[in-house]
C-alpha cells in the first residue's frame, strides 16, 4: 500500500551560487578562497556580493568591505562582479526547476527558489531535485523541506551544504526554540533588539509571547505575524503568481567622499535618471521616495517622503532633490542611494513570504 501523497514545500538555496559560477568560468579556482565584490579592487570602496566556503572560514561574509575582506585573507583570488553571468546561470537553474514533475515554484532571487509539490517522500523529491540542477548548471543547491514556507526556508540553513534537512509543526520549537530571534527569515538585528527589550531572547520565547505584548510593539498586523513567525507557521502553499515590485532603488558608494552641496545634488539627479528607467519599464506612477545616506565612516541614515502620484520625471527627480535638505551639512558622505516606491496594481500578490530588507 502506497503512503499518502502530502503537500509539501521545498526552498532550494544553490550553495555558495556567486562564487559557484565564477569557479564554472575558472575551474582553476576551485578549491582557493574567492571573493566576488565591486569592480574586484579591494583599494576602491566596495562590499563583499559572496565569498566561497573557503573564504568564510577566515570570517569574510557578504556585506563586508572588500579592502577588510583582503585584509582577512591576503591570498584570496578577487574577481568584479559579473552580473549578466549569474542572471543567466540562475535563468537556466529556474528552468530546472519549473521543468521537475508537479513543482509550483515561486522565485525568490539569483540563487533561490521555494517548491510546492504533493509526494509521499520529500527528501527523495529532494535530491532529484538538487541532480536535476546539477545535470543542467553544474551547480550545487540545498533544500529545506517545510510544511510551510517559513519552516522550508530556515530548514535550508541546516541542510547546507548540498544537503537536505526537514522542519515541520512536529520538530520546530526542538530545533528552533533555544535559538536567538535573529536566526528566524524576517527578523534582522534591530526588530530582535526590540523582542529582547521585552525579554523575548529566544525563537521559543517569541512562539509563547503574549499577543497583546506584540501588537503594542509592532502594530496590530506585525505584531501577531512575529507571532506565527516564533511558531514557524504561515504560508503553507507556494503561490507562483508573477512578482511585482513594489520599488526599485539604486545606490552609489563613491571612491571619494562628497562634501559640496553641488556635488550631492548632481548624484542624486544621477540617481534618479536611473531608477526612473526601471520605473519607466513597469509603467506605474511613483508614489514615494527614500534616500538613503551614508555618511563617513560608516553610518547610514534614511529620509522619506510621500509624494503626489506622478510618472514625470521632473517632478520625481525635484522631490527626491528635497530630500537632501535633510542631509547633515558638513558631513562627508562616502555613499547614496534612492528608491521610488511605486503605486501597486489591484491584482498585485499580497500576503508573500517577508524577507529581510536591504533598506
Amino acid at each position: 500500500m502506497s503512503r499518502r501523497r502530502e503537500y509539501w514545500v521545498l526552498h532550494v538555496d544553490l550553495d555558495q551560487f556567486i562564487a559557484a559560477v565564477e569557479v564554472l568560468r575558472h575551474p582553476e579556482l576551485a578549491g582557493r578562497p574567492l571573493i566576488v565584490g565591486g569592480r574586484g579592487d579591494p583599494t576602491e570602496r566596495a562590499v563583499v556580493s559572496t565569498a566561497s566556503y573557503e573564504a568564510r572560514e577566515f570570517g569574510v561574509g557578504s556585506g563586508m568591505p572588500l579592502r577588510i575582506a583582503a585584509r582577512k585573507v591576503p591570498d584570496a583570488v578577487i574577481l568584479p562582479v559579473d552580473a549578466e553571468a549569474y542572471t543567466a546561470a540562475s535563468a537556466q537553474v529556474m528552468a530546472t526547476l519549473r521543468a521537475q514533475p508537479g513543482a509550483t515554484v515561486q522565485v525568490l532571487g539569483w540563487d533561490e527558489a521555494f517548491l510546492g509539490v504533493q509526494t509521499d517522500d520529500p527528501e527523495t523529491y529532494a535530491r532529484q531535485v538538487q541532480r536535476a540542477v546539477f545535470e543542467r548548471t553544474g551547480l550545487h543547491c540545498s533544500v529545506g523541506v517545510g510544511d510551510t514556507l517559513v519552516r522550508a526556508k530556515v530548514a535550508t540553513g541546516f541542510g547546507k551544504p548540498r544537503g537536505v534537512f526537514r522542519l515541520t509543526a512536529g520538530n520546530w520549537l526542538e530545533v528552533m526554540g533555544d535559538r536567538p530571534t535573529v536566526d528566524l527569515w524576517g527578523v534582522g538585528s534591530r526588530i530582535s533588539g526590540r523582542l529582547a527589550a521585552h525579554g523575548i531572547m529566544t525563537v521559543a520565547g517569541l512562539a509563547a509571547a503574549d499577543p497583546a505584548v506584540l501588537a503594542a510593539e509592532f502594530g496590530p498586523k506585525m505584531g501577531p505575524w512575529y507571532g506565527l513567525l516564533g511558531r514557524g507557521e504561515g504560508a503553507r502553499v507556494v503561490d507562483d503568481t508573477p512578482w511585482i515590485a513594489r520599488g526599485h532603488s539604486r545606490e552609489t558608494t563613491f571612491q571619494q567622499d562628497l562634501t559640496e552641496r553641488a556635488q550631492i545634488e548632481e548624484a542624486v539627479r544621477e540617481l534618479a535618471a536611473r531608477v526612473l528607467e526601471d520605473v519607466a519599464a513597469e509603467g506605474r506612477p511613483v508614489i514615494g521616495l527614500t534616500l538613503k545616506v551614508r555618511y563617513a565612516p560608516f553610518i547610514t541614515k534614511t529620509m522619506q517622503k510621500k509624494i503626489a502620484e506622478t510618472g514625470d520625471p521632473e517632478v520625481v527627480t525635484a522631490r527626491a532633490l528635497e530630500l537632501t535638505e535633510k542631509i547633515e551639512p558638513d558631513r562627508p558622505i562616502r555613499l547614496l542611494g534612492l528608491r521610488a516606491e511605486m503605486s501597486m496594481p489591484e491584482d498585485a500578490r499580497e500576503g508573500h513570504t517577508p524577507t529581510r530588507s536591504g533598506w
